[in-house]
């Protein structure tokens, strides 16, 4: 049997669709703005926009909540804390924090593809600490030590 996440529709979101894959390969889920009245983010403003859904995710997994490319692109809208993550335990709303980059007011409007989510496995590996670690060829070297391109 397939793992499957549950999904809550909360009052204010349960006229809207369910999140849904657009394309036969698409890794990511769209997620709608469950806004009562158009909501206008001002350039550099932010704003924390419901999706009207709670979601169980089965153990081992998170969700990852991800900007469109699309509202990036055009006006400059992103997810502030990219990717965000939803925890397998969390039974709360999933809410997207929008900061719009542009220029121009950006008015989110319900119903509007504001999001992405993607559900992918996660790893929870033990930490054990050491006196030194093992040599690379990299070592140390950080932001642009690879080089140029």
């Amino acid at each position: 049997m397939t793992a499957a996440v549950s999904v809550l529709r909360l009052p204010h979101g349960a006229d809207l669709p369910l999140p849904a894959y657009q394309t036969a390969g698409a890794a990511g889920l769209d997620l709608l703005a469950a806004v009562a009245e158009p909501l206008v983010i001002a350039p550099l403003g932010r704003a924390l926009v419901p999706t009207g859904l709670a979601i169980a995710l089965p153990p081992g997994f998170e969700a990852q909540v991800r900007p469109r490319s699309g509202l990036a692109v055009r006006h400059g809208v992103t997810v502030l804390n990219s990717p965000g993550t939803v925890d397998e335990d969390y039974r709360g709303e999933i809410q997207v924090i929008l900061v719009n980059l542009g220029a121009e007011p950006f008015t989110v409007r319900r119903g509007e593809r504001i999001a992405q989510m993607v559900v992918a496995p996660v790893s929870r590996l033990p930490l054990r600490a050491v006196e030194s670690l093992e040599a690379t060829e990299r070592g140390a070297g950080g932001f642009g030590s690879t080089g140029v391109g």
